[in-house]
């Protein structure tokens, strides 16, 4: 239960911060492996192989993997209004919070006649994936959804894994959320596969190609997108979750105890990391998560995710520690239990939730912001799921004759200096004569 890792006593470099924080790293390495057949095999046999894999992984098999119309229909019409009122709130506040990510046209007149214009451009065509395994996530149908649609995106493909409990269908949950948002194209696909197929095409199953890959999962699908990236964009690879929370002495030990039961109630491989100088708020900490693990529903795979090695309390000598530990472990959800918690200084992390009243389950469901976010310490160079994801910025230059005159010489000067003689013969020829 929740292993101890003590850096108090010693100046500890950048160096020996990244060595220290809690990974599961043989559990990513398999899935890499494992992942990239896997996609292989969709690329290769296409529906056949989406079939194989829906047998071995879900236990179905002749199910319908282009979802009918009919299905989205009923789920919609069977969807508790307690749920979907619940998903409208969710909509709403996280339409309002992706408009605000959609960058402003600009226009830079760079000299008298030579003009530049940023633009942004949403992809044709989005693939997003939705988990469905150990958990449903008709939320992650929000996440995934509402920024491409804020984004401008044509056409979007919705995948999620069939489910043995529902004779093959994706969840109706699921389903349900996707018809609220006027998704007509869904794939009852999951784990490797799905990405596969989306980022690929299948063409028996009328899927073409898409132009991104969006969405969370276990470390399978995250290993995935790595395997398809280059052929399509992806999004930041949004494995098993991680909440990482730097709390102080003041700090009430019950809240952090529930907020890292929380998220390693997700998946065994989940990761729950408490950083504190108080060494009195650890063991308190230590103690009520003993008391209350194996009251929640979800406890053996909340019990699996804590007594792995990835998940830790990480005791250090003060605040400032504290916060150069979280920036190297980068976590995907990071908590501020802190008398002074000046975020500012928490410069890597997915999304940052500050003081007793925020917590990750917040970001979740209804705090607007998206729960689509970076794990696996990319969060030190890579950004969560937003309407960014989806546009392309695009650059646009206009030059009129004697702007382009202006420039001449210096486009002459250069391409010389760089052996390209027929670069600067592109300029001077639009003067001869």
């Amino acid at each position: 239960m929740l292993r101890t890792i003590d850096l108090r006593g010693h100046a500890v470099s950048p160096a020996e911060l990244l060595a220290a924080v809690p990974r599961a790293q043989a559990a990513r390495a398999d899935a890499l492996t494992a992942a990239a057949r896997i996609v292989a095999d969709v690329e290769a046999s296409g529906e056949a192989a989406l079939r194989d894999q829906a047998e071995r992984f879900d236990g179905v098999r002749d199910h319908a993997i282009r979802v009918p119309a009919s299905h989205l229909d009923e789920a919609l019409a069977g969807l508790d209004p307690a749920v979907r009122a619940a998903l409208e709130e969710a909509i709403r506040r996280v339409r309002r919070a992706s408009a605000a990510q959609v960058p402003a046209p600009s226009t830079t007149e760079i000299v008298a006649g030579g003009v530049v214009e940023q633009r942004w451009r949403p992809v044709r065509r989005a693939g997003v994936y939705v988990p469905g395994g150990k958990a449903v996530y008709p939320s992650s149908v929000v996440m995934n959804v509402v920024p491409a649609q804020v984004a401008g995106v044509a056409q979007v493909a919705l995948a999620s894994p069939p489910q043995a409990a529902f004779g093959g269908r994706v969840h109706p949950d699921i389903l349900a959320a996707a018809s609220l948002l006027g998704v007509d194209e869904v794939y009852a696909m999951g784990g490797a596969g799905a990405i596969g197929a989306l980022a690929h095409g299948v063409a028996s199953l009328g899927l073409d190609p898409v132009d991104v890959v969006t969405g969370p999962g276990n470390n399978f699908v995250a290993a995935a997108k790595r395997a398809v990236a280059g052929r399509v964009g992806v999004d930041a690879e949004a494995g098993a979750t991680e909440i990482l929370i730097v709390a102080d002495a003041a700090a009430d030990p019950a809240l952090v105890a529930v907020d890292l039961i929380s998220q390693a109630e997700h998946d065994e491989q989940a990761s729950a990391v408490l950083v504190t100088a108080s060494a009195q708020l650890a063991e308190r900490v230590r103690a009520e998560v003993a008391a209350r693990v194996g009251l929640t529903r979800n406890a053996a795979r909340a019990q699996a995710a804590l007594d792995g090695v990835q998940s830790a309390i990480v005791l250090v000598d003060d605040e400032a520690t504290a916060v150069a530990f979280s920036n190297a472990y980068a976590p995907e959800h990071l908590e501020l239990h802190l008398v002074d918690p000046r975020p500012d200084r928490f410069v890597n992390a997915g999304a940052v939730f500050v003081g007793p009243f925020s917590p990750v389950s917040l970001g979740d469901y209804l705090a607007g912001s998206n729960h689509v976010l970076p794990t696996g310490g990319q969060a030190r160079y890579a950004a969560g799921l937003s309407a960014a994801t989806f546009l392309r910025p695009q650059q646009i230059i206009s030059y009129d004759r004697d702007a382009l005159a202006a420039a001449a010489d210096a486009i002459v000067t250069l391409a010389d200096a760089e052996a390209l003689p027929a670069h600067g013969e592109a300029v001077t020829a639009r003067f001869a004569g």
